[in-house]
């Protein structure tokens, strides 16, 4: 795991400890369960997208083909 170095202003920095403490978790925690989140919700986001894009466009994502479609020439 690596670490990086956050500039957080100091009175933002006191009142996360003070969160993170009444949550139970470390601020570290805190900050990479925020990450992990904000990720996972843009890569959804952009998955949805990608549905309604094809969808919109009538490309049939469901349709399976069978080996001789494959190999048709």
């Amino acid at each position: 795991m690596k670490n990086i170095t956050l500039s957080i202003p100091d009175d933002l920095l006191a009142k996360s400890r003070e969160y993170a403490k009444r949550q139970g978790k470390s601020l570290n925690d805190m900050v990479r369960e925020l990450l992990k989140r904000t990720v996972s919700q843009n890569t959804n986001d952009l998955l949805e997208s990608i549905d309604k894009s094809r969808s919109e466009l009538g490309i049939d994502t469901k349709r399976g083909f069978n080996r001789e479609e494959l190999y048709e020439r």
